[in-house]
């Protein structure tokens, strides 16, 4: 029996702990088929965990409810509209715990975690050889990154706010910022340390949770040979229940050869969009607008 792995054993145990004791108990009676005796929530948890075959089996029992996996997510900082049904919860969840590139180094001295995005030695090395290189997972790996990293410093989370800051950014890197609510606004940002504070202020001060969807019609990716890697990624906007819209956002990425060659943000542009300039389109699964031939010249 394949079993848990340690990353989906301690997130299992994070979900099991939301659900009513009388459905944890009827899910420790299925998953063993009543042939363990538990006295206690801690031995019915620990069967649980024992005899699943797999994550995937386990989140999708009949006990395990489609809102337990989104409040799971929700104090985890991954942020899903509120009407996702659960077969898209338990793929989020099964991508937040699979093992990615996104690397926690601690450096000596410090309190805090340092996240950083970094490409492994595969990576590396095919990039250097021009072969193999495929940007939209990079793509995918990024915006799991830098969106768990940004809606973790929203105080509603209830989350310890992992080390969001500048060191994230190259030091000239530019922020366009478009909102289209009940008036059009446009504010530009340059340098790491203004670019950095006026994302941070949108989850922490604003307490906006940002969706990204992640399946191909609302993420794409460009790359060149000497140019930035172009990510293009659109979702919804939310503030606790409440969707308040939808965002396109695009990312252009740079190794920094002198930080261990991780990846760090040059420019951002974000459009911004409330139900009013919408005009009633869909915003449970927003696509991109920006066409390929867009992102191309990004990438110049």
């Amino acid at each position: 029996m394949p079993g848990l792995s340690d990353t989906e054993r301690t997130g299992c145990k994070s979900l099991l702990s939301l659900m009513p004791k009388d459905d944890l108990l009827l899910l420790c009676d299925t998953v063993t088929n009543k042939l363990i005796a538990v006295e206690n929530i801690t031995e019915a948890m620990e069967a649980i965990l024992s005899y699943s075959n797999d994550a995937e089996e386990l989140l999708k029992r009949k006990k395990v409810h489609r809102h337990i996996i989104f409040k799971y997510l929700a104090k985890e900082g991954v942020a899903l509209p509120p009407n996702s049904e659960k077969h898209v919860l338990v793929k989020r969840t099964l991508e937040f715990w699979s093992p990615g590139k996104v690397l926690v180094n601690q450096s000596p001295g410090r309190e805090t975690n340092e996240t950083r995005l970094q490409p492994s030695e595969k990576e590396s090395t095919d990039k250097e050889a021009g072969a193999g290189f495929d940007p939209l997972v990079l793509a995918k790996q990024f915006c799991q990154w830098f969106f768990q990293l940004l809606n973790n410093q929203n105080p509603s989370q209830g989350k310890q706010p992992q080390d969001w800051g500048p060191q994230h950014f190259w030091p000239d890197v530019k922020l366009c910022l478009l909102s289209s609510t009940d008036s059009q606004q446009v504010e530009d940002f340059q340098g790491a340390e203004l670019v950095s504070l006026r994302l941070l202020a949108m989850a922490r001060d604003e307490h906006l949770l940002f969706c990204p969807n992640l399946e191909p019609h609302g993420l794409k990716a460009r790359c060149s040979p000497h140019g930035p890697v172009l990510v293009a990624v659109a979702g919804t906007i939310h503030r606790g229940t409440d969707c308040l819209g939808i965002y396109e956002q695009v990312f252009g990425l740079i190794r920094s050869p002198l930080d261990d060659n991780s990846w760090k943000i040059k420019f951002v542009q974000l459009k911004i969009r409330g139900p009013n300039a919408l005009g009633g389109a869909e915003m449970t699964s927003p696509s991109l607008t920006c066409d390929s031939s867009e992102l191309e010249l990004l990438c110049r």
